[in-house]
């Protein structure tokens, strides 16, 4: 979809938002690679100047993708996990600070029963959008449908076993054993209450096209490409800054990019938009041109290694894979610096995350263990490498790693690159089709659980191989003996007592090397200079309500 047709997305027409219909800014063609970074930047720059002013009181969002499920226990995309924090609540938030804050409780959850008993109080003046009393039997039907139906079984693990509501405004969870994260697992959006009356009919199956929850907008159209929120105007908490908003979804960064330039979109937030445009759009903040906000960097790149089969079950061509890995020349020539390098499955800033167990480049031993495996000297491992043909960035990664084997180690090591759409990817992943394969995760809570236990977590192996669990889900196959008893150990303990099982979890995965952790990814989003700049939560997305123009 390009930015000119987002008069057929947005339902007003798009001469409302113009300051005058007449003025119009030149259209940027499709940029072709011949262009250079320096002359792409000078004419989105120039052209930035000429955008027009804003009209209309509504603010509309620009994002890529599309939203297929809006319904909490099944939604897992960015898109629409960022919707449904601003049509839902959850019973606690993460500040930006990583404060946990109340929300839809009352106060901090209390720990009994040597941490198998949580009891929490409840709000008494919140309704949901249908004007029914959210309260403590409401809050158990949600999380009762989501252990029930929910597709994403790492969100709670088996850690709760029972959900009470013994007071009106009083909820009771039991669980199988202490949990240090649980209080982060209350802030995942997945938990966001859904009315009873309104989903009695989807108790057991998913309602994807309508929602009603507790938020501070309530849902009043919904297409795949294109949703409108209007403000609740009984919502419990402070009002949106807004007067409402208009989420779309364009189809590449190209079209995103122009509209953010062109003004026909307010705010433009940062998922699958192309480097060199990234680095634009920073360029034209940096110049007061947009506006530029920053959340938490809580998502991880990395590669997934096959290592149930031959030859990639084999630890010691695994460890020489990670050791070919040079993430500071990736960081540099993929994302222009905004790409950090990453050493870990923990984003830093989260208990263990300032780890950095898994090693850097070094092609002298990486040769050392390719030779060892039996390569170099003649025979070289061809290894078929897949990215996500609909991610930009995947593209220019494993191009990039390509050109560096070719440097380094051509006679050990050659990289078949082979680009397959996301959805494709995910569907097939659990099936051990892709023997090298690069993605990136975000956990549904900041926590170290969230990042390790969806990785990692077996149910049943045999030696190192998963036969069932999230790490054969994930596509590795892979796990250790103790490795499942260390990293649940990680989850029940504390302090540095948390801190030394995390960073057990971690060393063994690393010499495991059946991920090879890349880069860690900063949120960011671009406003027009009429309104404030974008602030993010501690869970990493826009907090939707705080949109409003700049007095």
């Amino acid at each position: 979809m390009a930015a000119s047709e987002l008069s057929d997305v947005i339902d007003q027409p798009r001469q409302s938002r113009l300051a005058s219909p007449k003025r119009r800014c030149k259209q940027l063609q499709p940029l072709s690679t011949a262009f250079s970074l320096s002359t792409v930047l000078t004419v989105c720059i120039s052209l930035i100047a000429c955008q027009p002013g804003r009209r209309s009181d509504r603010i509309t969002v620009a994002s890529a993708g599309r939203i297929t499920s809006l319904d909490p226990a099944q939604a897992s995309t960015f898109g629409a996990l960022q919707l449904l924090s601003a049509l839902g609540d959850t019973l606690y938030k993460r500040t930006a600070d990583g404060e946990l804050t109340p929300s839809l409780a009352s106060a901090l959850p209390e720990i009994s029963d040597e941490g198998r008993t949580v009891t929490i109080p409840l709000r008494e003046d919140v309704l949901f959008h249908d004007g029914t009393r959210f309260d403590a039997e409401a809050m158990a039907f949600s999380l009762r449908r989501f252990l029930e139906i929910g597709t994403l079984s790492y969100v709670v693990g088996d850690r709760i076993t029972a959900v009470e509501a013994p007071q009106t405004y009083q909820l009771r969870l039991r669980l199988s054993r202490p949990s240090s994260s649980l209080e982060n697992l209350l802030t995942a959006t997945n938990l966001t209450p859904v009315s009873p009356l309104a989903y009695q009919d989807h108790r057991d199956r998913f309602l994807n096209d309508r929602f009603i929850g507790t938020g501070a907008y309530k849902l009043t159209n919904f297409r795949a490409v294109q949703q409108r929120l209007e403000p609740f105007k009984q919502y419990w908490g402070a009002s949106p800054s807004n007067a409402g908003l208009d989420l779309i979804y364009l189809s590449n960064s190209t079209a995103l990019f122009g509209a953010m330039r062109s003004g026909e979109v307010d705010v433009l937030l940062s998922d699958s938009i192309d480097e060199d445009q990234r680095l634009a759009l920073n360029r034209m903040a940096a110049e007061g041109r947009l506006r530029e906000g920053q959340g938490p960097a809580l998502v991880i790149g990395y590669i997934t290694l096959l290592s149930n089969t031959p030859p990639l079950q084999n630890p010691v061509l695994r460890q020489a894979l990670a050791l070919s890995l040079d993430r500071d020349l990736i960081n540099k020539r993929v994302s222009h610096g905004l790409r950090p390098p990453l050493f870990s499955l923990v984003p830093p800033g989260l208990p263990g995350g300032n780890l950095k167990p898994w090693p850097r480049h070094d092609a002298a031993r990486a040769r050392d263990l390719f030779i060892q495996a039996g390569y170099c000297n003649g025979k070289v491992f061809n290894l078929p490498f897949t990215y996500r043909s609909n991610v930009p960035a995947d593209r220019l990664m494993a191009l990039t790693w390509q050109a560096q084997i070719q440097r380094d180690l051509a006679d050990c090591l050659s990289l078949k690159l082979d680009g397959v759409e996301s959805t494709t990817v995910y569907r097939q992943l659990g099936e051990g089709a892709f023997q090298a394969v690069m993605l990136d995760w975000r956990g549904a809570y900041p926590d170290p659980e969230a990042y390790l236990a969806p990785l990692l977590s077996c149910k049943e192996s045999q030696g190192s191989i998963c036969t069932r669990g999230e790490a054969a889900i994930s596509g590795s196959f892979w796990t250790a003996p103790g490795l499942e008893t260390t990293l649940q150990q990680s989850d029940r303990s504390r302090g540095d007592a948390r801190q030394r099982d995390l960073e057990s979890v971690e060393q063994m995965a690393a010499e495991g090397a059946a991920y090879i952790p890349v880069w860690l990814v900063t949120p960011r989003a671009w406003s027009s200079t009429d309104l404030a700049t974008p602030e993010f939560d501690g869970n990493g997305q826009v907090v939707l309500a705080r949109l409003q123009e700049q007095r």
